[in-house]
């Protein structure tokens, strides 16, 4: 099967690592290929961020489908597109947040996210009333570091280690989302940290549930209802 990693930011600094990510989180036979966005936002850190994505991620997913890909991921905590996308592909589309919450509601009675700002804190709330999660949701903390910042590592994993001890103790997670998937490479560790000082709680990986969801979408088959995704109503749409 193929899959495409949608960014939906115009920066590319994480396109490298995203790619070698989701071809170790994928089966061997999955061919993965990554695009980020000719226009839009550096990053995805407000409604307004996301807003101004979706135009060229749409168009990107439909490039996808006609080129043959089996699947998209909008590869985004803020699932940016993900419902459009779905309205206008024959291929399933999944968001990075919604795969996280399902998979972290399998496994707990209740999770916390740990993401980037307190802007998008709000932007994580409504996904979970939107997939009807929202009594599982503990809390939603943030570390402070910028998108574009959480390539210092250590600083990166301090700051989520410090707020998943907060969350367990303080709101009562039971398990545990990483918001935002640029937080590359660390679920494992974390989660072994915390097993370390006496909390055995999953850790959530938001890109690694994307790519598995996917995948077991397309070998099931199966894609988005068209009862609930409809076809968009043929208009004139004239474009920018």
């Amino acid at each position: 099967m193929k899959i495409k990693v949608i960014m939906p930011i115009t920066s590319d600094i994480f396109n490298e690592e995203i790619l070698e990510e989701v071809k170790f989180y994928a089966s061997e036979t999955t061919e993965v290929g990554v695009t980020s966005l000719d226009y839009g936002p550096a990053s995805v850190e407000s409604e307004y961020d996301e807003a101004l994505c979706v135009p060229n991620f749409l168009e990107k997913a439909k490039e996808a489908e006609e080129e043959g890909y089996d699947g998209v991921i909008s590869d985004c905590f803020g699932d940016p597109g993900v419902k459009p996308a779905r309205e206008i592909l024959d291929i399933p589309v999944v968001g990075a947040c919604e795969s996280s919450m399902l998979f972290a509601s399998s496994l707990a009675k209740s999770f916390s996210v740990v993401t980037v700002l307190p802007n998008v804190v709000p932007m994580i709330e409504n996904i979970s009333k939107t997939l009807g999660v929202n009594g599982n949701l503990a809390s939603v903390r943030y570390v402070n570091i910028p998108v574009l910042e959480v390539h210092d590592k250590d600083r990166l994993k301090n700051g989520l280690y410090e707020e998943m001890i907060k969350a367990i103790e303080q709101d009562g997670a039971h398990a545990l989302v990483l918001g935002c998937t640029g937080f590359m490479g660390v679920a494992a560790e974390l989660q072994q940290r915390l097993k370390q000082n006496g909390y055995e709680v999953p850790v959530i990986d938001p890109v690694f549930a994307a790519t598995k969801l996917l995948e077991s979408l397309i070998a099931m088959g199966v894609k988005q209802s068209r009862l609930t995704y409809m076809t968009p109503p043929s208009k004139e749409r004239i474009k920018a």
